[in-house]
């Protein structure tokens, strides 16, 4: 609040005058962005105000934001101003009940709470006293606010399913491989349909074939590997980013590829559910993807299921839960414990030993008090000084370089399909010139897939070239920063929270009889250094890089204490 309104305020409280909060809100961006509504709430508020010698002293904006329930920010704030201590206005002026509110019993609640810290709602529009029959007008107002809202929800709803039946697309962004294209015009209404991207689609086709066959010179790739093999080749995604195994493993898995059907109305957009199957509608869209490749797909991703991280990894006690294995057989290393004497001891133990016995693995225990102090001990020692990981990812930079590389290769290579395609374009056109052949319908196919595949290959460069970015680099601010956190948190940190710290950078902790290795990605520590965040931290495949030399992570002279590098 500034100098002048607050003083403004005092001398309205002096004068016996009421301080007043204008509440705007419209339902829609588009609406926000016509600049008609707003305007329109804001002067009427303000001239009824005016009218009954009241004094504004804010406002509170809400442009896109459903008054169904609560959750918009400009409300919240504006009612937690209000039941403060100081009491920093006594009206709330709205241009009606159902800018405020559109649930009536929510805002019968509402405005009950804000009476009991002496604030009023207004509504300009709809003026109501407290006498009985005035509160009982305006209750009426706001069922009817509610039964008119949900008439228009459901009557947005007809309107996009019955499009959805006719076959048109109601505005959500496409999968890959598709685009957006109008299929016609109905008064100002434009009816959208999806067709394919040249270029994405090749790029959709080729996942498949990475997946199932290699890129000819390797054998078929996993997921993972399938990824790499794109983002290293210099393709990216719709938004100019590198691809991820979780996207790479929708489009694998979505069957609208082979069917030519997307299904519309599937999930529920208020609360996230699955609709009634029954009540699913198909849009038809192009096929992209052969039935017998797409089936081939699903029985591998069938067979190559990966097993998901089980609760205890995230909510258990323990420290390495999850991420510490036994070196011998690569089973995990489970928590157990015993009593002795009163005395609670717990160890970490090999789990193929302890559930399937000696036959799988001799077992080997380590008391967890010593495992977790050794891990944390050499990752604060060996790993989280500011050298140490400066070293570590000072290769990084050469392999961004190489991606760079990777993608300027792929611009030279469309370049040149782009000048052979116009090379021989021109040579049909001038022997046509000459009289050297004739135009029949065999050169005008020619002709025609000619032109198409140049067209193809331009529209993949000027892709290729929007998507071109800049090498990240990471300073020595961040690098001493990040250390000086992920030092603070090890030291200070709950279970929970050091839990997270060490798995957001270690994929796993190898327990052997005479050495103990701590395990990790370059690629994890940049991000986690440049504050980027994973999608799943919990279910990772991290390529194991940082133990680069054989003198690391073994077991230390007696003298030394058993400490470990990382």
């Amino acid at each position: 609040m500034s100098k002048h309104v607050f003083r403004n305020v005092i001398e309205a409280t002096a004068r016996g005058r009421k301080r007043a909060v204008l509440y705007l809100r419209v339902s829609t961006g588009r609406q926000a962005k016509s600049d008609v509504s707003l305007p329109s709430q804001r002067d009427i508020a303000a001239r009824h105000c005016e009218a009954n010698d009241w004094l504004i002293v804010d406002e509170f904006v809400e442009a896109g934001a459903s008054a169904t329930d609560d959750r918009r920010p400009a409300f919240q704030q504006m009612l937690e101003r209000a039941c403060a201590a100081e009491k920093a206005f006594d009206v709330i002026v709205c241009y009606a009940f159902n800018r405020f509110y559109r649930n009536g019993a929510e805002m019968e609640l509402a405005i009950r709470k804000l009476r009991k810290h002496g604030v009023e709602v207004v509504s300009v529009t709809q003026p109501t006293n407290d006498d009985p029959s005035s509160v009982f007008m305006r209750q009426l107002i706001g069922i009817f606010d509610e039964h008119t809202s949900r008439e228009i929800s459901k009557n947005t709803t007809r309107a996009m399913r019955e499009s959805a039946k006719q076959g048109f697309w109601n505005g959500a962004t496409p999968p890959l491989g598709y685009k957006i294209v109008e299929a016609e015009r109905r008064g100002q209404k434009i009816k959208k349909k999806l067709d394919i991207d040249p270029v994405e689609a090749e790029t959709v086709r080729l996942i498949f074939r990475l997946y199932l066959e290699g890129d000819g010179e390797t054998g078929p790739l996993g997921v993972k590997e399938t990824t790499k093999w794109l983002n290293s080749h210099g393709y990216r995604t719709r938004r100019g980013s590198t691809f991820g195994v979780g996207p790479v493993h929708k489009i694998l898995t979505n069957a609208c590829y082979v069917t030519g059907r997307w299904p519309y109305g599937k999930r529920d957009s208020r609360n996230g559910g699955q609709h009634d199957p029954s009540s699913i509608i198909e849009i038809p869209v192009p096929i992209l993807v052969d039935m017998e490749v797409f089936q081939r797909a699903q029985a591998k991703l069938g067979q190559n299921n990966p097993r998901t991280t089980p609760p205890r990894v995230v909510n258990g006690p323990s420290l390495l839960t999850g991420i510490a294995i036994c070196a011998s057989c690569g089973s995990g290393m489970t928590r157990t414990g015993t009593v002795r004497r009163g005395k609670a001891y717990s160890y970490y133990s090999c789990a193929g030993c302890h559930q399937k016995g000696e036959s799988v693995c001799e077992g080997r225990h380590i008391p967890a008090a010593v495992l977790d102090g050794i891990v944390v001990s050499n990752l604060k020692q060996r790993l989280l000084t500011p050298d140490r990981l400066a070293e570590l990812l000072r290769t990084l930079a050469d392999r961004q370089t190489a991606k760079a590389e990777a993608v300027d290769r792929r611009l030279i290579a469309l370049q040149r399909e782009i000048a052979d395609c116009e090379d021989r374009l021109r040579r049909l056109y001038r022997s046509i010139e000459d009289g050297v052949v004739e135009l029949d319908d065999i050169l005008r196919e020619r002709t025609a897939a000619l032109k198409l595949q140049r067209e193809q290959a331009q529209a993949a460069l000027d892709r290729a070239r929007a998507q071109c970015g800049t090498v990240t680099t990471i300073d020595a601010a961040k690098i001493d920063a990040f250390a000086q956190l992920m030092n603070q948190r090890l030291d200070t940190g709950e279970t929970s929270v050091r839990k997270g710290y060490i798995q957001s950078i270690v994929d796993a902790v190898e327990v052997d009889d005479h050495a103990i290795r701590i395990i990790g990605s370059k690629d994890v520590l940049q991000a986690a250094i440049a504050e980027k965040q994973t999608t799943n931290g919990n279910v990772r495949g991290f390529v194991r890089k940082w133990r680069a030399r054989h003198d690391s992570n073994v077991w230390p002279p007696p003298s030394e204490g058993g400490a470990l590098s990382s």
